[in-house]
């Protein structure tokens, strides 16, 4: 029987391509591991050759250094047998645009960065089929994520309240506020779809975040069984309360063995409207990264481990996406109860 499921992808990859700007002569390394869906290696190098690009498919062993299975985790260390090859490495800074197939990405893996500072885009795909369909960006997103980048430029403080008792000050000098927005159009630009949020690196965060029954907890991809509160202190969580999702993310924090896992990392707020809360639900573990949960309209994105500003290299990498917060920038609602502000 015939496999045709890189048909229905066709149109949403080309689509993609589009919005990466990617251009006639161009060069695309399509990369993926033993592990990575045909059906995606398929349609991103149909679409590229149909929109005139250079296209090479390369699969690289899999195998990844973080201790934790490889499972979407959003951690993003790259695979051992490209981060240990320099062949590998500079055919991908040869590269116009980079699509990354492999199932946690690089994009906390230095040599992200290094193949980024050539000029390479690099566009990284790994949620299920109808995920990426449903959130296919918009050009005009870029124009909503860059506005709000822009807000947290300007500001020095984001305070991060909810009914459940979230009480958190987030010092935004230094933070170097960035985004993500589903396509990489710009040089130098790495991206993820589906994802459209705006995130930054604060230094220093004071206060409690308590997680309410429904909140999502990643890369556990486990919905919050009972209220948990985190005590913040210095950008360090200093306590864990609670019933069993506290004795997890206590017990995770102590079984990293990793002296950044307590710390906070980047954090913020989603803007992608047609994210589903309920997606967690819906698959299984390994068919999705949790972009729903991670880029929600409205959430508050917060994160453990590595942190690049303080130069903390950390696979003890938590995403912890809660609804219902209210965000404030330098005093002005951004979010309020969980709803964007339309700016």
């Amino acid at each position: 029987m015939f496999d045709l499921r890189s048909a229905d992808l066709l149109s949403a990859f080309t689509r993609q391509l589009e919005l990466c700007k990617l251009q006639p002569g161009e060069h695309v390394v399509v990369l993926s591991e033993p592990g990575s869906r045909g059906d995606y290696v398929a349609a991103a190098f149909a679409a590229a050759r149909s929109l005139g690009a250079h296209t090479l498919s390369v699969t690289a062993a899999g195998g990844s250094p973080a201790p934790m299975p490889s499972t979407h985790t959003g951690a993003g260390p790259g695979l051992t047998s490209v981060l240990a090859d320099e062949v590998a490495q500079n055919m991908l800074k040869s590269a116009d645009l980079v699509v990354d197939l492999t199932r946690e990405g690089f994009i906390h893996a230095p040599v992200q960065q290094e193949i980024l500072a050539t000029g390479t885009r690099i566009i990284f795909i790994c949620d299920a089929p109808e995920v990426l369909i449903r959130n296919l960006p918009t050009e005009g997103d870029k124009d909503r994520v860059l506005a709000a980048v822009q807000t947290l430029r300007a500001a020095q403080t984001m305070h991060v309240t909810s009914p459940a008792g979230t009480d958190l000050t987030v010092e935004l000098t230094g933070s170097q506020p960035e985004f993500q927005v589903g396509f990489a159009d710009d040089k130098g630009r790495w991206d993820h779809w589906p994802s459209t949020m705006v995130l930054c690196w604060p230094q220093q965060s004071e206060g409690r975040i308590v997680l309410e029954e429904g909140d999502i907890l990643l890369p556990f991809k486990e919905y919050v069984r009972g209220r948990t509160t985190l005590q913040v202190s210095g950008g360090q969580i200093t306590d864990v309360s609670g019933g069993a999702d506290a004795r997890m993310l206590d017990q995770f924090f102590t079984d990293s063995h990793d002296k950044w896992a307590r710390y906070l990392s980047h954090m913020g707020w989603g803007l992608m409207k047609t994210a589903d809360w309920f997606a967690t639900a819906m698959y299984g573990k390994d068919e999705i990264m949790g972009m729903d949960a991670r880029a929600f309209a409205g959430n508050f994105l917060w994160s453990t481990g590595p942190h690049p500003v303080l130069g903390r290299d950390s696979y003890a990498h938590l995403d912890i996406a809660q609804r219902g917060c209210t965000i404030t920038v330098d005093g002005v609602a951004v979010v309020s109860d969980g709803t964007l502000v339309e700016q």
